[in-house]
């Protein structure tokens, strides 16, 4: 429903547009993910966040080791045991394999950490191509940009259309201005520490 009403406001913008002014509409788009893949920020992030997975995995197996010990002394034990003491281990292992579950829902669920830190460590860097994705459509007076990896069709564009190029330009020269700042500076203290010597 949300694309079919996209789709309407787009085709009415298009027509009245068309029709009222001299100036077609200017459409581009833009990939974020090959933006995103291009970008040494979203890289370290990307590598921060794939470690912290990789912990959180070790972390559950382990967990279900436990689980699994716990299991199979129960079965070894089970002819030696009471059917008190059997239903009272088999309790605290139900309670431990939903401990688990629920771990792994902390971790890996709809509203888990791994989806919180992605947002936290990705949200300023998909900000920052926004931004640039604005300047350039202000400066190339473009009407629409569309991402083409989000769920919005796309069922054909025209390469002169993609942006992606040139805001991954964009980028990397705000980059290398940083860069140029920061070496900037780290000369201006050394010459200081030079003339106090």
């Amino acid at each position: 429903m949300k694309k079919l009403n996209i789709l309407l406001l787009f085709l009415t913008l298009l027509y009245f547009n068309k029709n009222w002014g001299q100036r077609g509409v200017r459409i581009g788009y833009i990939d974020m993910n090959v933006i995103l893949e291009n970008v040494d920020e979203y890289q370290t992030a990307n590598t921060l966040l794939n470690k912290k997975v990789e912990e959180w995995k070790k972390e559950i197996e382990l967990q279900k080791l436990k689980l699994k010990k716990l299991e199979d002394a129960l079965n070894a034990e089970k002819a030696l045991l009471t059917p008190n003491l059997i239903s009272d281990r088999e309790l605290e292992i139900n309670d431990f394999a939903a401990d688990i579950v629920n771990l792994q829902s902390q971790k890996f669920g709809p509203n888990g950490a791994l989806i919180q830190q992605k947002t936290k460590l990705l949200k300023p860097i998909q900000d920052r191509v926004l931004g640039i994705v604005r300047e350039i459509a202000k400066e190339r007076k473009y009407d629409f940009i569309f991402d083409r990896s989000s769920d919005l069709v796309m069922l054909y564009s025209a390469k002169n259309y993609d942006i992606s190029d040139l805001v991954l330009r964009k980028i990397n020269s705000q980059d290398r201005i940083k860069n140029r700042k920061k070496d900037l500076e780290k000369r201006k203290e050394q010459i200081k520490k030079l003339k106090n010597n």
